[in-house]
């Protein structure tokens, strides 16, 4: 049996049958627009990297590198200084990054209840901390703490009290440094913690009501699972910030008194560009670069959902 098409019945056939297929210069288009990305990421992070670990091999000998091998990794392992930054930045971890969560988790919960008016402006005034200079704000309080004329011992004579060695004592060095800190970060991970809270449904604070439920057993069984995944957010993010953390200690302190306050990072900085030792500063950033990828799959591990 033989079947007689008609002239626009083949016309569509003949269509269908050769579509047009995409031209190169539409699978290219795409590339092209990333590239620049591309490029600017390569050249100022990629090579950088590479170039970094390239360094950390390689030691200056009379104003020549000479290649060292792990010589400079080896050296980190007997290193009393590198071990006493490390320990000072797991001081700070520990002991000050737990405490500026549970602020930020107090005051994110405070900001979202509907009994507090102006929440906008408190939640601002939280924030700002967060945008100034870590320089300025740096300087501010090495002000404010100033033996002879700081602005809080001034206050704590008023009332009687003996100045309080803020920067110059090495146990009220740690003190400032830890204050300095959760003054300026509390607000901004409130603010992501406020964002999670608000995404919470209001139906399981109802449940929770109807069931019998007070304040803090449904923060316990609510609030808290709710703001998990924030929480391991802010708690990685504080985590490598503060084992990065160079700015206020080098401002407040330089690193003292009697090293009390040397951090990873400052110790870093001093092995680069006042001793000019570029391997071993390059090793230290290794180093450190893989402490906080252990620490992050601990914390995903520990934190993270439970499949």
């Amino acid at each position: 049996m033989t079947v007689t098409l008609t002239g626009g019945e083949r016309r569509a056939v003949a269509r269908r049958g050769t579509a047009p297929r995409p031209r190169p210069r539409r699978r290219v288009a795409p590339y092209l627009f990333v590239l620049p990305a591309l490029l600017l990421f390569a050249v100022f992070k990629i090579y950088p990297i590479g170039r970094s670990f390239v360094i950390s091999l390689h030691k200056s000998v009379g104003g020549t590198e000479r290649f060292v091998g792990a010589d400079n990794y080896t050296r980190l392992m007997h290193d009393p200084l590198f071990w006493t930054a490390l320990k000072n930045t797991a001081v700070i971890l520990v002991v000050q990054v737990p405490v500026m969560l549970a602020l930020a988790t107090g005051l994110a919960v405070a900001l979202n209840s509907t009994l507090l008016r102006g929440r906008a402006l408190f939640r601002l005034g939280f924030f700002l901390p967060m945008v100034t200079g870590l320089v300025a704000y740096g300087i501010v309080f090495s002000i404010l703490l100033g033996k002879e004329y700081g602005l809080v011992n001034w206050l704590l004579g008023l009332t009687g009290l003996d100045p309080v060695p803020w920067l110059t004592d090495p146990l009220w060095a740690k003190v400032s440094l830890g204050l300095a800190l959760t003054w300026h970060y509390t607000g901004y991970n409130a603010v992501i913690l406020l964002a999670r809270l608000q995404s919470v449904p209001a139906e399981l604070y109802d449940a929770a009501a109807v069931d019998g439920a007070g304040a803090w057993t449904s923060f316990r069984h609510v609030t808290l699972p709710g703001l998990r995944p924030a929480l391991l957010l802010t708690t990685v993010l504080s985590t490598i910030g503060t084992l990065q953390i160079f700015d206020e200690p080098y401002v407040l302190t330089g690193g003292g008194p009697d090293n009390a306050t040397l951090t990873i990072g400052v110790y870093l900085y001093q092995n680069a560009f006042k001793y000019f030792d570029f391997g071993y500063a390059s090793a230290i950033a290794y180093a450190l670069a893989v402490l906080i990828g252990i620490l992050g799959v601990i914390q995903f591990r520990l934190l993270g959902e439970k499949s």
